[in-house]
């Protein structure tokens, strides 16, 4: 979209200018507003409006200094076009260090939400009516739930040739298939027309230096695909393409080890991790089922039968 006439939350944007405003949301019984402050860049040159995005989720801290990282860089500064990030999206999450709003509900799956709805659903319908139809592209950075912990990787719709070109562009180690979950970010963005790419990255209520450094170059590198800034996009290394994936699940409850790396490539049997029980009167292996990539795993010291533990690559494609 041209983005000659940008006005966001009720305020004009010109060519050349900053602005960093407060989305108003709900009002609570407090007498509190419910507010995001949103910081948008516009440069004097024309070109494409980029949202980048973190903490929907509130435990998930590492996009919320990705986010903070881009800001601080000053990558949020485009030479063209108009830059929005949005670093806590769900304010009130992050700051009890949980991820559901205050109501109980997943942000996520209230999209696009109803004026007369809970209070996650109205905010989702705010940002759905004074903010998603403005944007182009969307840089939307997410981590594990609970003790899962992910491998770096961007997560799109394999069938979507411009989104998986994004991926690409992004640079991360891994790119994985996902389909579009109703009533998320991602399929509200995908329905409007939009270009939306989702990062992941370490666990829930823990910072890792090496995902928020991989989420900001990978925005980095996007933004100079988009002409947003000089240079070229460029990657460490070709992303391995996950087309279709599983999670190894506890065959057993006790503790739980793992025995390799995030990340690595395993043979077919080999010994990736070990549930046994506090009594010492058993131990079971866990076993690769395949030749596969293990890119996301359970962090947590005990497991119950049923959990999943390995996330793990079933096809992959070059």
């Amino acid at each position: 979209m041209s983005n000659k006439a940008l006005k966001i939350l009720g305020q004009e944007i010109k060519p050349g200018q900053s602005a960093s405003l407060e989305m108003e949301v709900a009002k609570l019984h407090t007498r509190n507003s419910l507010r995001i402050p949103v910081i948008i860049e516009r440069a004097k040159e024309d070109g494409p409006v980029l949202l980048c995005m973190g903490g929907v989720h509130g435990d998930e801290m590492n996009g919320v200094a990705i986010v903070r990282d881009i800001i601080r860089k000053k990558y949020n500064k485009p030479i063209k076009g108009t830059i929005i990030c949005i670093p806590v999206f769900n304010v009130f999450g992050y700051l009890n260090q949980q991820r559901e709003f205050p109501d109980g509900r997943d942000l996520n799956r209230m999209f696009p939400g109803s004026a007369d709805g809970s209070l996650a659903s109205q905010f989702a319908h705010a940002f759905t009516k004074e903010i998603a139809p403005k944007v182009d592209y969307v840089l939307d950075f997410h981590t594990g739930g609970a003790e899962r912990s992910n491998y770096p990787n961007a997560r799109c719709a394999l069938n979507d040739a411009k989104v998986l070109h994004l991926a690409k562009v992004f640079g991360a180690p891994f790119i994985v298939n996902s389909t579009y979950i109703p009533k998320s970010i991602r399929e509200l963005f995908h329905k409007m027309g939009k270009t939306i790419l989702l990062f992941e990255g370490g666990k829930s209520l823990e910072l890792n230096d090496e995902v928020v450094k991989c989420g900001v170059e990978g925005a980095y590198n996007v933004m100079k695909y988009l002409g947003m800034h000089e240079g070229v996009a460029s990657a460490e290394n070709e992303p391995v393409i996950v087309t279709k994936s599983k999670w190894i699940r506890a065959q057993h409850s006790g503790i739980f080890e793992t025995r390799i790396q995030n990340g690595t490539w395993v043979k077919h049997k080999t010994v990736i991790g070990r549930i046994s029980d506090p009594f010492g009167d058993f131990e079971r292996r866990v076993l690769a089922p395949r030749d596969c990539y293990v890119f996301g795993l359970n962090t947590t010291s005990i497991v119950n039968k049923g959990d999943a533990i390995f996330h793990i690559s079933m096809e992959t494609q070059e």
